[in-house]
């Protein structure tokens, strides 16, 4: 159910025409029809995360990172150096293709597209259960009290809980002890004296 309702915008990111699908707006169906309809929709890729990252055959006729500077964000990110210039071509061409993907994925067009605020739930019942309400503030609420002309607020004095845990010593740090000789207790330690 949440693929169907996440195709429109799941097509506006990757640039495509939006999906249409006429049992997608149903809530129920009587046939197995629909649900077919989109498995077999989904069965056949339409495009591929490989189509961001670029050829093999094409190499970029100026590297836009040179050697200088990969060691400069080399340093910069406290990552060790090459070893070797093996080692620091193969950085490059990582990097490169880094950046062709950043790239391709930067020209999406994305009118239309509602940024989301953050990443999380932006569900309705989701923003319900985070709204702080007078029903969560009230027992922070009783703790208060209006005081005098300017009608300022106060917070009221509870009385101090000396014992947090809610547990009160009696004072007698023997009490569990299995054997004591005066206000000792003793450790069998297995050796023989």
């Amino acid at each position: 159910m949440f693929f169907r309702a996440a195709l429109p915008r799941l097509s506006a990111l990757i640039g495509r025409q939006p999906l249409r699908c006429s049992t997608a707006r149903r809530m129920y169906s009587a046939s197995q029809s629909g649900d077919a309809d989109i498995d077999a929709m989904l069965a056949k890729p339409t495009w591929s995360v490989r189509s961001l990252l670029p050829e093999e055959s094409a190499k970029p006729s100026a590297p836009s990172v040179t050697p200088a500077q990969l060691r400069h964000l080399l340093r910069l990110s406290a990552l060790p150096q090459p070893a070797n210039e093996e080692e620091e071509k193969k950085m490059l061409e990582t990097l490169e293709s880094q950046i062709h993907f950043v790239k391709q994925v930067q020209r999406i067009d994305a009118t239309g597209v509602e940024p989301l605020q953050s990443i999380r739930d932006e569900s309705p019942e989701a923003v319900q259960e985070n709204t702080i309400g007078l029903e969560k503030l009230r027992e922070a609420l009783s703790k208060e009290r209006v005081v005098g002309r300017n009608k300022r607020i106060q917070r009221v004095e509870s009385p101090r809980n000396e014992r947090p845990d809610g547990d009160t010593w009696d004072g007698n740090a023997l009490a569990y002890a299995s054997k004591t000789k005066g206000k000792f207790f003793i450790v069998d330690t297995g050796k023989s004296t």
